[in-house]
Order: structure tokens, then C-alpha cells, then sequence
């Protein structure tokens, strides 16, 4: 994209924030470039600037509101902050970038949807792992109508984390992570059931805290029904000494499987097992042609330059965030009540402003 703008970044947080910059925005710098870094741990801010020669660093939000050269506010603080940076990004006039969860409930998430439309600027949350070629042939091959009628899926994230992961402040507390293994781990693997499954009508589910001492749960299981009728069973825990990640799709004629690498579900080597040769004819023709896209950060990075560019719509949405925490709400909801949940969740429902009043 020879000639095309190149759009100015700061990113706030350098936990997951080093990622942002080393897998996307440094992959590209035909397409953005990181002016500002902000952090409020001096270590790792001079660790970080130094590494990817970012020349202004600072450890205020506000200092970086005020830079008028900066096109877009890439949040990666921890999630209780998301919303009120959010939202003062949208009020200063910059595009935002937003790690997931978007929100700590869907009534935030409609506030940032109310804002957004007020606004010059627009609102990508984070989806990373739709981007990959094991994913993308799969979505080729569904889009085309050759997969039929979907059938069953399986979804399990299976990773670990120790004592030691906690030491880290904010996280494994209900106020400032917002929730556990199905917010903060188990959200990526489930964002793809929906991209490729469709929409989620009805869940049960359980969830417990046996892995660590804390707040959050680090185990949960569910069953879902699927708008479409499909039906899927999802599992989650951060007590697996192999770190996992897997999805299984069975359609009318062809199955996927995805490989298990834990932060990688979306990248090649994907199974795609046809029905019968003529299925696999069928998609081998679809697949004709098919152009490589970029796992994680980089082929979301791409494409959202593009987007920006061109102004079409971004590759995540706002849409995409609150049907992700739609699920997240009735999951929390059916495991704290022990009841089946139908979506979606309307105003009404007593967990519309969060789960919190479930599981505090």
C-alpha cells in the first residue's frame, strides 16, 4: 500500500501492549508508527521505549489525550480501566484500540456504543486469534455454502497458570480482572465458536476455583445451543500441565479441527476432513487462489489499516465485543443460578449492568 497514511500510535500498558508492537505495528511500519508509550512502571517503560526506539514515554493517560499527532489510543491496562479510557479516548478525538473485555458489562458496552456514535473516532476491540490461515480457509470454505448445515462443535482452553501469575496486582481479583478463566482466557477460543458457529441462544453452565487461591473461577464447562440449532459444549481451566487450545467443528459436510497450539487456534495446520470427494473437490476449488493471512496481531494490524484507510468497517467490532460479553454474562449467570439461559440478554435482565451482583 505504496502512498497510504501512515497512522500515528501510543500504547498504554506494556504488559500485553509489547505484543501489539512487536507482532503488529512493528510488522508494518509502512502503516503505523508508535510515538508514545505510557506505563506507570518506569522499568518497563525505559524497557520497552528502548527496545522499539519509541521516542516519547510517560506515565499518564492524560499526558497522552493531550498529544495532538497521535491517531490512535491502543488501551492494554488492566480490564476495570477499559471503559473510562475508552470513552476519554473517544472524547479526545483519537481512533481506540481495546484489549479484551471491552467492558465489565453490556450496560458499558452500550455507553461506548452511545459515545462512539457521537464521535470522529471508532472502537476495535481485540480478537487476535481470528487471524490465521487455519481459521480464514475455514471461514472460506463456511462462507461459500459447501460446509451445510452445522452440526456439533467442541471448544476447550486448556492452559495453566501458577501462583506466580497472580503476584501481579490486578489480576485474580473480581474488581479489577472482572472475571476469571472465561473472561480473560477462555474469551478468544469462544469469540471463534460465534465466528464461525453463528450466534448463541441458549447456555448452561458451571464454574469453580480449583487451580489457584482467588477471586475468579479458573474451571468452567458449558453446554450451548446455537441459534442455528448446532449444539456445542465448551471447557475451560487454567490447571493443564499441556497448554492447549482446540476447536472442533462438525458440519454436514466437512468437519474442521484446529491444532492445539494454546495461543495460536486460528494458524495453520488445520484439519478440514471432507464428507466425500466430491466435498473435497468442492474445496479444493474454493480454496483456489486463497491469499496467506497473517496470524494474530499482524493480520488484525493489517487489516485494520485498511479499514482506517479506507473506511470500511473494522475486522472486530463493537458488535463483536458485546455479543462476546453477552455470552460471558449468561454463562456467569446460568453457572451462579443453575438454570438454563436464553439469548439475548435484554435491559431488563438482572445482570444487564453486570455479573457482579451474581458473583460478589
Amino acid at each position: 500500500m505504496s502512498g497510504s497514511k501512515i497512522w500515528t500510535v501510543a500504547v498504554v500498558g506494556c504488559g500485553i501492549g509489547r505484543a501489539h508492537i512487536a507482532e503488529g505495528y512493528a510488522r508494518h511500519p509502512d502503516k503505523f508508527r508508535v510515538l508514545a508509550l505510557c506505563d506507570i512502571n518506569e522499568e518497563r517503560l525505559v524497557g520497552i521505549g528502548n527496545e522499539f526506539s519509541i521516542p516519547r514515554r510517560t506515565g499518564s493517560f492524560d499526558d497522552v489525550l493531550g498529544m495532538e499527532d497521535v491517531d490512535i489510543v491502543d488501551i492494554c491496562t488492566p480490564p476495570a480501566l477499559h471503559v473510562a479510557q475508552t470513552l476519554a479516548g473517544l472524547a479526545a478525538g483519537k481512533q481506540i484500540v481495546c484489549e479484551k473485555p471491552l467492558a465489565g458489562s453490556l450496560a458499558e458496552v452500550d455507553r461506548v456504543i452511545a459515545a462512539e456514535r457521537q464521535a470522529p473516532g471508532r472502537v476495535m476491540p481485540i480478537f487476535q486469534y481470528r487471524f490465521g490461515d487455519g481459521l480464514q480457509k475455514a471461514r472460506r470454505i463456511i462462507d461459500t455454502g459447501i460446509a451445510g448445515k452445522p452440526y456439533v462443535a467442541s471448544v476447550e482452553t486448556a492452559w495453566k497458570r501458577t501462583p506466580e501469575y497472580y503476584e501481579t496486582r490486578w489480576r485474580g481479583r473480581l474488581a479489577s480482572e472482572l472475571g476469571g478463566v472465561l473472561l480473560t482466557q477462555a474469551i478468544h477460543s469462544h469469540d471463534l465458536l460465534t465466528y464461525v458457529m453463528g450466534p448463541v441462544a441458549s447456555v448452561f453452565a458451571r464454574t469453580a476455583t480449583r487451580v489457584n487461591a482467588v477471586e475468579v473461577e479458573d474451571c468452567a464447562a458449558a453446554s450451548l445451543v446455537m441459534k442455528s440449532g448446532a449444539l456445542a459444549s465448551l471447557s475451560a481451566t487454567l490447571g493443564s500441565h499441556k497448554e492447549i487450545s482446540r476447536l472442533r467443528f462438525c458440519f454436514e459436510h466437512v468437519t474442521f479441527e484446529s491444532s492445539q497450539a494454546p495461543y495460536a487456534p486460528g494458524d495453520d495446520p488445520w484439519e478440514i476432513i471432507p464428507s466425500s470427494p466430491q466435498a473435497a473437490e468442492r474445496i479444493a476449488d474454493a480454496l483456489t487462489g486463497y491469499r496467506r493471512v497473517p496470524p494474530r496481531f499482524e493480520g488484525l494490524t493489517d487489516a485494520y489499516h485498511c479499514a482506517l484507510t479506507k473506511g470500511g468497517a473494522l475486522p472486530v467490532t463493537i458488535d463483536d465485543a458485546r455479543r462476546s460479553l453477552e455470552l460471558v454474562t449468561a454463562l456467569y449467570h446460568s453457572a451462579a443460578t443453575g438454570a438454563a439461559v436464553a439469548l439475548p440478554i435484554g435491559l431488563e435482565h438482572s445482570n444487564y449492568r453486570g455479573w457482579c451482583s451474581d458473583t460478589c
